[in-house]
């Protein structure tokens, strides 16, 4: 934060992240006008298809759609979503390097 000539800093605590549901995230889609981008996050279930292959083929024909329920959707500004993309990205490279053993 700027008073308009020195920045102040101020911390951030994070407060009730332990008290909020944690909810599997399966589907995106992101929509983005101007300076402004929409990230919705989904979660869907698949059909449950049983029997032989060309019985389960028969009922995956029945289907006409896979219904997607909305659990999130949050705004970002471009720099915003620049500086997500880059903690997810970092984030991800430390589990690559503690699971697999891979140098980024």
């Amino acid at each position: 934060m700027t008073n308009g000539e020195e920045p102040i800093s101020i911390p951030l605590v994070w407060i009730g992240a332990e008290d909020t549901s944690i909810v599997l995230a399966n589907s995106f889609v992101i929509q983005h006008e101007q300076d402004e981008f929409v990230l919705i996050v989904g979660q869907y279930t698949p059909p449950i298809l049983l029997g032989s292959p060309e019985e389960r083929l028969e009922q995956a024909k029945k289907v006409a759609y896979v219904p997607v329920k909305v659990v999130s959707r949050i705004g970002f500004t471009r720099q915003r979503l620049v500086e997500l993309v880059d903690v997810l990205k970092t984030h991800l490279e430390k589990y690559d390097r503690k699971h697999t053993g891979q140098k980024s």
